[in-house]
């Protein structure tokens, strides 16, 4: 297995997404063909200087069912220092899939040589990309036993690959949005008995990306970490509601003690629709390095992993998205070196989550592009020289 605690370097994970290979679905919904790329390459500048649209290296628009683009991307982020991959796995009503080749066919291609684990991307699959559930393509429901021993038989070949990532010899398995699922608790607890009888000490469960801002009264029973997930842990820190999100929260998890949840998620995903509908005309424009200090400045708690973020700017989804100005890869080198120092001086559990390796449309990669080439892969690379040396 691939330890996250081996060794005393601090591991990089980068989030992967696999949309970049046609599928039904999403010809259905957004026409024939239609991939990751074609949100990237539709891409307008929107203000004198905004670098868009983000063009790959050598045009390297490549379809993720092809072996050969998976073992370069292994090969590639391994060169330059990333530990890792975290996949999206996307698993709907019924145990319906979308997206799962990729890693099926990486199972199977041991040329594929990184480490990886799986983050549960539990939302519905809809037309929207703000999280609203209008215009559903796939739904999400979590059933019950049944439905759960479903989904773990699917993770087990997974889980007992030796690339597959684990912490003190557990698989780490994230979950996206964990308030969603109406009998949480439950459902973590008899995956913990089902893994153990397939012959694991247990999973290690994460929680990625919460709707609420996490506090100490945040129910934390069932998870090891939460992941600060960025830029977006950073930008509800900044929030100027952050007092009304911390009682909602609260709200929330009483709700879902009785089964109310979705509902309430249904209403809160209606009032964000509305919201930005409202701001259509405006984009949300925020400094690389205002939002970077936050991440340094945070609170630094050992049940939190820290994340980081290369770049952002979802404009290439929506004209009214957000991004960030000023972003280089000299001054990301800058910020991970602070990072990996903060990690060591408070002594906190040794990786940081990425965002991301190939998330091209909303502007957050590691992959070389037109414009920076290896840069940011260059810059990952000697911010971890520094930490190692230190």
């Amino acid at each position: 297995m691939a330890e996250i605690r081996n060794g005393s370097t601090i591991k990089t994970i980068a989030f992967y997404l696999p949309q970049f290979h046609a599928i039904p679905e999403n010809d259905k919904a957004w026409g024939k063909g239609f991939t990751e790329w074609t949100n990237t390459r539709k891409a307008k500048p929107l203000f004198d200087g905004h670098y868009q649209p983000k063009t790959p290296l050598n045009e390297n628009y490549y379809n993720l069912l092809d072996d050969n683009v998976k073992v370069w991307q292994s090969n590639l982020a391994q060169k330059y220092g990333v530990f890792g991959f975290c996949y999206y796995h996307y698993w709907f009503k019924d145990g319906k899939q979308l997206l799962e080749k990729p890693a099926e066919q990486m199972l199977k291609n041991k040329m594929v040589t990184i480490p990886f684990c799986f983050s549960w991307a539990n939302e519905n699959w809809s037309k929207r990309w703000d999280g609203g559930n209008q215009e559903l393509i796939a739904e999400q429901e979590y059933g019950y036993k049944e439905d759960w021993k479903q989904h773990l038989n699917y993770l087990l070949p997974f889980f007992k690959d030796e690339r597959y990532i684990t912490l003190d010899g557990k698989p780490i398995f994230l979950i996206y949005k964990p308030e969603e699922i109406p009998r949480l608790k439950e459902m973590l607890e008899y995956w913990q008995m089902e893994v153990k009888k397939a012959g694991f000490k247990g999973i290690c469960f994460m929680i990625q990306n919460s709707s609420w801002y996490y506090t100490p009264t945040f129910n934390m029973e069932g998870f090891s970490y939460q992941i600060k997930f960025q830029p977006h842990d950073c930008i509800r820190y900044q929030s100027k509601n952050l007092d009304l999100v911390k009682k909602l929260q609260k709200v929330y998890f009483l709700l879902n003690k009785i089964h109310c949840g979705k509902f309430f998620a249904s209403l809160r995903n209606k009032a964000v629709l509305a919201h930005r509908l409202n701001k259509v005309e405006k984009q949300d424009r925020r400094e690389y390095e205002q939002s970077w200090e936050t991440i340094i400045q945070s609170e630094a708690r050992k049940e939190m992993i820290e994340g980081a973020f290369v770049d952002w700017d979802n404009t290439a989804r929506k004209q009214n998205g957000m991004m960030h100005l000023n972003a280089t890869p000299e001054k990301f080198e800058y910020y991970m070196k602070r990072l990996f120092r903060k990690i060591k001086e408070y002594d906190l559990l040794p990786v940081v989550f990425i965002n991301a390796w190939n998330e091209w449309g909303e502007g957050a990669y590691l992959e070389p592009d037109t414009m920076h080439e290896y840069r940011y892969l260059e810059a990952l690379k000697s911010a971890e020289k520094d930490a190692f040396i230190m």
